[in-house]
């Protein structure tokens, strides 16, 4: 346990960020699930209203530097070439 008041300080600045950086990541993962689901459902219609959401997500991940932004441009054109295939 920390001792300093600012050890403490920073104990529980530490948390908040986690916590704040674990919603956003589970965000971006939830959002990517639900379009995988839909890609191998083949139902590409909804598949491309969710894939604007899962940039939309991938991109406020990036923004807040829970992953970098080649992390999320890579996610991105990966599903993006999945939503290309699934349309052909």
């Amino acid at each position: 346990m920390p001792i300093k008041k600012s050890a403490k300080k920073y104990v529980r600045v530490t948390e908040k960020k986690t916590l704040l950086n674990k919603k956003v990541k589970t965000a971006y993962r939830t959002a990517v699930k639900e379009f995988l689901a839909l890609i191998k459902d083949s139902q590409p219609e909804k598949a491309q209203a969710v894939f604007q959401k899962v940039q939309k997500a991938l991109d406020k991940a990036a923004k807040r530097g829970v992953i970098k932004k080649n992390t999320a441009a890579r996610k991105k054109s990966r599903l993006a070439k999945k939503l290309a295939n699934l349309k052909k």
